[in-house]
């Protein structure tokens, strides 16, 4: 049986998220997709925010803590969805945040939708996985080129992203970027502004026209 180590807690915005070595340690730099998903909802239609592979629940947590959105957090490893669930009831939110644990396709409901999507999936090249022997190969491996579980979110984005909506998708590299743009191609949702975070990874915007 593998050992758990106890869970650490840090700062991440205005927020104190508890982790432990089982979902990837948070990344600082992600809270600008906390916060640009924030200055989304602002004027999105009405609606939950979703968070797609969302570990500690961490960037999801930081994007509706000041709305009074509602948020639906899915992730398929069950230390997330406990974790999550742990860091919304600390940040007292436990009443408008709803965990599901499993693959994205099978816990998303027929007819549902999303006014603000947020999604931080693995997308390392699952050769490459090797450089980060610290963080959980669950979390990181993106099969053979990264986009193996990008993939997967960009379907539940065609199915779920309500009219005028708004997904922000966080990815590895502008390649990466510009291949998401290339596969989305007549799906009716529109790639918008990149931005990129040095060596940390890049934001990409998509927007479903209302």
């Amino acid at each position: 049986m593998t050992e758990v180590t106890s869970p650490e807690t840090l700062s991440y915005g205005e927020l104190e998220i508890a982790f432990d070595d089982r979902v990837l340690r948070p990344r600082p730099w992600t809270a600008a997709q906390s916060r640009w998903a924030a200055d989304v909802a602002r004027t999105a239609p009405d609606g939950p925010v979703l968070e797609l592979c969302s570990g500690a629940g961490h960037i999801g947590l930081l994007a509706v803590h000041a709305s009074g959105r509602r948020l639906v957090c899915v992730d398929a490893n069950p230390a997330a969805v406990e974790l999550t669930a742990r860091n919304a009831a600390a940040a007292g939110m436990a009443d408008r945040v709803e965990t599901r644990e499993g693959w994205i396709r099978e816990v998303l409901r027929p007819g549902e939708t999303f006014p603000v999507v947020v999604a931080d999936p693995p997308w390392v090249p699952a050769a490459d996985t090797g450089r980060f022997p610290e963080d959980p190969l669950l979390a990181i491996d993106g099969g053979e080129d990264g986009l193996v579980v990008v993939r997967e979110v960009l379907d539940a984005l065609r199915r779920h992203l309500a009219p005028g909506g708004t997904a922000l998708l966080q990815l590895g590299t502008t390649a990466q970027a510009d291949a998401v743009a290339t596969a989305l191609q007549g799906s009716g949702l529109v790639p918008g502004e990149l931005r990129e975070y040095g060596d940390h990874g890049v934001l990409l915007r998509l927007d479903r026209p209302a």
